[in-house]
């Protein structure tokens, strides 16, 4: 017998209670208004009048849920009756626990549609938590759903008090995550909270002990909340960040020892650097922290990410001479390259202004502590500035392992540094969902027999350059990335890297890959990046180069100069390429250009707009992107170096996104065995790489052995006989769904190795639309199914190249098509109409032109112009009898739906009923409203999407 929701809120608000929160009955906002007047006026010793009050709900009632995290940040200046002047404080930040704590449950909200919230924290009387509740056994998702339904329909409703909710709390009673009030964010955006050795908090009532604690809370909220600037929301820290800057807040507090934190590629090391930084500068006895990174692009890179965080906390260091101003003046947090560093502690002209700093108390936080520290410079810094105090962050620390010699001593993060403060290892985010797990393929002769992986690639054995540089190699290897490409990135819903082992291999590469391109053999956009200089190629870990320009009247050797040159003028070739396949002017006449080019890329790989990005070592650290998800690699990597490349494909994105691809075509198998051990545990490996094509073959057999135990027949899910086994039947092939959707990167994957037909998975998929569709229809009201909150995962489903262009292309294959091919081929066109989500709307209208158009249609060239012209006769047709039906006045009508293509605005509440030739009754006008936003909402999906 499960616990019911209501048993588990009831234990929560006694947990609460035992911790010091005053309950209270709040039933709706007139009672919110009431108390929160009463808890202002405690919070600040005061008394105002009503007059005085209203002021204070005009000046909440601002803005959007990042506006008024602002709002809850600053004093408010309030004019009083007599004439005088007081400040109202809404939160204090300082003394964090010196506020005012409450509880309560089921306040009503109604906006759209009467809402009711399980568990509200309010804080001087503003409702800063909200804790949703689900029985035990139902998905913590459904919870996190229900409060995204609760964003469309009451949180902004009346004085939008909820929107000043900052954090939100999702708990079955067995799992507990918490999340920023942000209302984008996927559902992987959600947190469990962990102790300090990482292990995680996920029982209600552990949490709400550990993370409820009202001093704790409080903390959360006004010292780990970031507002990002950038896009204007709100980011909460998971709890490793969160012990990683208290560390090294203890440590300058009590102490003048250094330390470092390692937390694993892609945990978010900026962020945590980031708010580390910004609460230094408070200390009085810290006169400036300094962040350091070792690349010009980091440089600016960081920069970027620090001020989109905070617009403005860094003024960025264009040259040493900038730098040794900011030194100067009054600028607490500065950013900078270790080698402008150094060039300013160095170079004479400097040094009569940076000596006065040699006694002040600086924080140095270095940014990726083991690429560039282990020279002279870090020794120079450190002698340098007196009183310096050193932390370091790094995902791949030096250990004694992986320690290249320095003058003949191996030198390790920890010998640099001091101790570790905080570690957080890649197995622990991916138990935390914060990082995928990889799927690593050996492409060559040594894979096993019978498997697509099996290539007349020579790869092991014979490690030369010869083998390596091979036209008959490079040919095979560009060959099987061309054929498996789509396949790996789904259809290109993601990108990809290639990494190889010098410059002259990636040319050789490139150029083939453009040869074949020419040839009609793929329409893959690929495009280019890497220094000239002349000592970028292989080894064993990887160089990390500086991104500098070969001064070619200083380098000795006339062939290094030589072969400088011709890679410069290589890369001018490519990048001429890059200008015409996208409509640009780089080039490499200067370094500014040269990182415009580089600037750019990195965008662009993040848009998809490159499918794959051929490099030698540019890329593999320090990059991030979202919709990455393959590395295919022929270049020898090691130690740090395999974690960091691998890495750029294993960032969190959605539920299509289940692992990082990763694509060897060098024997690099003991060596990431090498790696996973070193940088995490002995153990480790199977939580980290996914298990072989075999197994997930026999887990996708025995969850549809599941699914037929309650649906046998595709017709039997028409006959499901409640919810209940409705939602059964979701869950059962919404499994099935993710399964398949690992099995089809593999490059092994084949239907006829399921149990499970392509047919049968197709039909089932239309069933398990046509619930999606009927929930859909429903939801815009108050919940009435169980149905409401399931998350169908549809972006499993989604596929951006089939749209309307396609079904036509493939009408006229029908078209031509023999009578006995013509039922198989019109069969497979109604099978994508239904099983596409952005085609079901459209599926009769296209029915439609099949049966009624297109048999007079005599020439296949002849299919687009007459679809054309019956798709816009259908769509004023559409306009004229729902407008008619509707009482609509069709030029508003016509209006509203250009506006919101144009602005993707949806029209106003007023300006909707202004639409209505006849105007509802009071009553009338909110249904009325919301009728007329969901038909202009379903005309654009059915006439304008996807056409």
């Amino acid at each position: 017998m499960y616990e019911s929701e209501a048993e588990l809120e009831k234990k929560l608000l006694d947990w609460l209670v035992t911790l010091k929160y005053e309950s209270v009955r709040i039933r709706d906002e007139q009672d919110l208004i009431s108390n929160l007047k009463v808890q202002l006026e405690k919070h600040n010793r005061v008394q105002l009048t009503d007059k005085e009050f209203t002021q204070v709900l005009h000046h909440l009632n601002k803005g959007n849920v990042w506006d008024r995290a602002k709002i809850l940040r600053d004093k408010m200046q309030v004019r009083r009756e007599d004439g005088k002047t007081i400040y109202l404080e809404f939160i204090n930040q300082e003394f964090w626990c010196q506020n005012q704590y409450q509880v309560t449950h089921q306040i009503t909200n109604e906006g759209s549609y009467k809402n009711r919230y399980d568990v509200t924290i309010l804080i001087n009387g503003l409702p800063l938590v909200q804790i949703e509740l689900k029985r035990r056994g139902l998905a913590l998702k459904e919870a996190f759903n229900q409060i995204n339904r609760y964003h469309r329909h009451s949180y902004s409703a009346k004085y939008g008090l909820f929107q000043y909710i900052q954090i939100f709390v999702i708990s079955n009673g067995v799992d507990t995550k918490y999340y920023s009030n942000n209302k984008t964010q996927n559902f992987k955006q959600t947190f469990y909270w962990s102790d300090k050795e990482n292990k995680p908090t996920k029982q209600l009532e552990a949490f709400t002990q550990s993370f409820l604690e009202p001093c704790h809370l409080s903390k959360m909220i006004t010292k780990y909340i970031v507002l990002s600037e950038k896009d204007k929301t709100l980011m909460v820290l998971r709890p490793y960040q969160y012990f990683a800057v208290e560390a090294i807040l203890e440590r300058v507090k009590t102490s003048t020892k250094n330390g470092y934190i390692w937390h694993t590629t892609g945990s978010g090391k900026t962020l945590t650097s980031f708010k580390a930084s910004q609460i230094l500068v408070t200390l009085p006895e810290v006169h400036k922290v300094v962040f350091v990174v070792d690349r010009k692009d980091l440089d600016y890179q960081t920069t970027k990410e620090f001020n989109s965080f905070s617009d403005g906390s860094v003024d960025g260091t264009d040259n040493t001479k900038k730098l040794v101003e900011q030194f100067e003046d009054d600028t607490k947090l500065i950013v900078t390259t270790i080698q402008k560093l150094n060039t300013a502690i160095s170079k004479t002209h400097h040094l009569s202004k940076m000596e006065k700093l040699k006694d002040k108390r600086i924080i140095f936080i270095f940014d990726e502590c083991h690429r560039t520290q282990f020279g002279e410079t870090h020794a120079r810094i450190k002698k340098f500035f007196t009183k310096n105090q050193m932390f370091g962050f790094t995902g791949t620390p030096i250990l004694v392992e992986n320690a290249l010699s320095v003058d003949g001593k191996k030198r390790t993060t920890k010998q640099l540094f001091d101790e570790c403060l905080h570690n957080y290892v890649i197995t622990n985010a991916i138990k935390d969902d914060n990082v995928l797990r990889f799927s690593v393929e050996y492409v060559g002769k040594y894979k096993q027999k019978d498997s697509t992986n099996e290539v007349d690639i020579e790869v092991e054995g014979i490690d030369t350059q010869e083998l390596f540089t091979s036209d008959n190699r490079i040919d095979k290897i560009s060959d099987y990335i061309i054929q498996h490409h789509n396949q790996k990135t789904h259809n290109k819903t993601f990108t990809g890297m290639f990494c190889v082992g010098s410059v002259d291999i990636l040319t050789k590469y490139y150029d083939a890959f453009a040869k074949k391109k020419s040839e009609g053999k793929h329409n893959l956009r690929i495009a280019t990046i890497f220094s000239y200089q002349a000592n970028e190629d292989d080894n064993s870990v990887f160089d990390f180069e500086e991104m500098d320009f070969v001064d070619f009247d200083k380098v000795a050797e006339p062939q290094a100069v030589y072969k400088a040159q011709t890679h410069r003028e290589k890369l001018d070739k490519y990048i001429e390429d890059y200008n015409k396949m996208f409509g640009t002017k780089y080039s490499t006449k200067d370094s500014q250009a040269f990182y415009n080019y580089y600037n750019e890329i990195s965008k662009r790989v993040r848009d998809k707009d490159i499918d794959i990005l051929l490099v030698v070592n540019m890329f593999l650290t320090g990059f991030d992107s979202k919709t990455l998800n393959t590395l295919y690699v022929d270049k020898s990597l090691r130690y740090h170096g395999l974690i960091q490349a691998f890495s750029r494909t294993n960032r969190t994105l959605d539920e299509r996104k289940s692992h990082g691809n990763i694509v060897c075509f060098r024997n690099l198998k003991d060596a990431t065995d090498e790696a996973i051990r070193l940088f995490s545990d002995k153990d480790a490996k199977e939580e980290i790489i996914l298990k072989p094509y075999g197994d997930y073959v026999k887990r996708f057999n025995q969850a549809y052995k599941e699914l037929v135990k309650i649906v046998p027949t595709i017709d039997s899910v028409d006959d499901l006989p409640s919810e209940v086994e409705q939602l059964e039947f979701i869950e059962k092939f919404r499994a099935l769904m993710r399964l398949k959707n690992t099995l089809t990167t593999f490059a092994d994957f084949n239907y006829e190795d399921l149990d499970m037909t392509a047919q049968d998975f197709e039909d089932y998929k239309s069933k398990y639309l046509d619930l999606y569709d009927s929930v859909k229809n429903t939801t815009e009201k108050e919940k009435t199914s169980i149905l409401d909150d399931v998350d169908f995962e549809l972006e499993l489903i989604h596929r951006d190249e089939i749209n309307v262009a396609y079904i036509l292309a493939l009408l006229a294959k029908y078209k031509n098509a023999s009578q006995a091919e013509q039922a198989k081929k019109y069969k497979e066109i109604l099978d994508l109409l239904e099983g596409q989500i952005s085609l079901r709307s459209k599926r009769l209208l296209i029915e439609k032109f099949i049966a009624e158009n297109l048999p007079n249609i005599e020439e296949t060239d002849q299919i687009e112009n007459e679809f054309e012209i019956f798709w816009n006769n259908e769509r004023e047709k559409a306009i004229q009898e729902l407008c008619e039906a509707e009482k609509i006045n069709q030029a508003k009508f016509k209006d509203a739906i250009s506006e919101y293509l144009f602005s993707q605005r949806l029209p106003l509440p007023n300006e909707l009923i202004d639409m209505l030739e006849v105007k509802p009754n009071l009553l009338g006008i909110k249904p009325a409203r919301e009728r007329l936003k969901n038909k202009i909402i379903e005309f654009v999906e059915t006439f304008i999407e996807g056409v």
